[in-house]
């Protein structure tokens, strides 16, 4: 599944921006987190208008496998993961504040040899780490305190 443009993140600055200013978050030997706030000003004038909402982008090099076929796969599954994450939080069960975050997923070269599961149970213990999922692994917004 594509990741709705209103939770894309991209563009040269705003990448900068995330490596440079972002807290960083390791899972193990096979990803890393980078979660930073939300700054407007980076966005492109069309995207301003959904500027506080919680964004995503995920980095796949060419050293974690060289077949495109391969990446992009495990690019639309942290795709679908999050936007199944991002249902439950807009759920009218568990009202809260959107948060303004950005987050930068980086697979590190080990991804490779994992399986797509190995690779979500971390992705989960490092979001969990971040402070996006409680102690059963359900997704609550940190709205109460600063992701920096």
């Amino acid at each position: 599944m594509v990741l709705p443009q209103r939770h894309r993140l991209r563009g040269k600055r705003l990448f900068d921006y995330l490596y440079q200013k972002s807290r960083r978050y390791h899972g193990g030997s096979l990803l890393v987190l980078r979660v930073a706030a939300a700054n407007p000003l980076l966005l492109r004038s069309s995207e301003k208008a959904a500027a506080s909402e919680f964004r995503l982008a995920v980095v796949i090099s060419s050293k974690v496998s060289k077949r495109a076929v391969v990446r992009n796969r495990l690019r639309r599954q942290f795709h679908q993961a999050f936007v199944d994450m991002c249902k439950n939080w807009e759920n009218p069960d568990h009202p809260c504040l959107q948060p303004q975050s950005w987050l930068l997923l980086s697979l590190k070269p080990e991804a490779g040899n994992a399986s797509c599961n190995d690779l979500l149970r971390e992705w989960q213990a490092v979001l969990h780490q971040a402070g996006f999922l409680d102690d059963n692994c359900t997704s609550h917004h940190p709205a109460g305190r600063s992701v920096l």
